[in-house]
């Protein structure tokens, strides 16, 4: 299984447009590299590739990976649906840039009625060409010879989503696996908590991509000077603390973890930081746009 890492930031990407926080301005003086709203691409055989998410840096994205580029016919692409995670706008707003395609979409029930009304971009995108939208990830092959899991990991709805039901599929994990070499994947870029079943999902995986939005729980509310910043409510554990992802992750040594998901203010983002030392020691990675594995 390939895996294309298509953007690694939180919503709003690095810098973010309006944001002089030390890594905003480290990366517009140079001192490092910008980065693109989470998702990823997957294949299985090289030639059918799923997006993980669809961020609103897709187009730039699809364009700056050459696996994902279009042909040989004028409208063909290898890009076959897309898996989605959540329905946060930074996560479904891409969806946008690929209408016209015609392409497939799975989502759990509350993603997939987010989508009908609340944010109506199913209706949108079959105005340009129809979608097929499934519902649910268990047990579902991708074209390529991928299979996929899901686990519900949030309850969290869109703040978009005016009166959202109680639901604990609003937020997803996947693992993804390849039959054919026994590869697998946990993906994972959004957890509010560590919910039971996840050391599951990540037992025998090869690799995992998770979470790594803030380094502890108060960084957001000391880049910009408030007490409560919201990032309590912001449905992200943070890595650090003895609750956060770092602690957790050390169930599984044998695993290969990789963060995703960095907001601007953290500090990971830079790699002489003492918390990028720290999880590089407990054999954590944090990986650039467009970086490309194996798995």
């Amino acid at each position: 299984m390939r895996v294309v890492l298509l953007g690694t930031a939180a919503g709003g990407g690095v810098p973010q447009w309006n944001c002089v926080c030390d890594r905003c301005v480290d990366v517009r003086q140079g001192r490092l590299p910008a980065r693109t709203q989470e998702a990823a691409a997957i294949s299985g055989n090289s030639q059918d590739w799923w997006l993980l998410n669809a961020s609103p840096d897709i187009r730039a994205q699809l364009l700056g990976t050459p696996a994902l580029q279009p042909g040989p016919g004028p409208r063909d692409t290898p890009v076959r649906g897309v898996l989605l995670t959540d329905a946060e706008l930074d996560h479904v707003l891409g969806l946008t840039i690929l209408r016209g395609a015609g392409l497939i979409g799975y989502a759990t029930p509350p993603v997939l009625a987010a989508l009908e009304s609340a944010l109506p971009l199913r209706g949108l995108l079959d105005r340009y060409e129809p979608w097929t939208w499934r519902e649910g990830f268990d047990g579902i092959e991708l074209t390529g010879g991928l299979r996929v899991t899901g686990l519900p990991v949030g309850a969290k709805a869109p703040k978009y989503v005016a009166s959202p039901e109680p639901d604990d599929r609003w937020v997803s994990a996947l693992r993804i696996e390849d039959p054919a070499t026994g590869g697998s994947m946990v993906y994972s870029p959004c957890l509010a908590q560590w919910p039971d079943g996840l050391h599951d999902l990540l037992s025998g995986a090869d690799c995992a991509l998770v979470d790594g939005t803030f380094f502890d729980a108060t960084e957001l509310g000391a880049a910009v000077g408030q007490q409560d910043s919201g990032q309590s409510r912001m449905g992200h554990l943070p890595v650090s603390g003895p609750g956060g992802t770092l602690a957790a992750l050390a169930r599984h040594p044998n695993l290969r973890k990789i963060y995703t998901h960095l907001n601007n203010t953290n500090p990971l983002l830079d790699p002489m930081s003492d918390a990028r030392t720290r999880v590089e020691r407990a054999g954590i990675e944090v990986l650039t746009d467009g970086a490309e594995f194996a798995v």
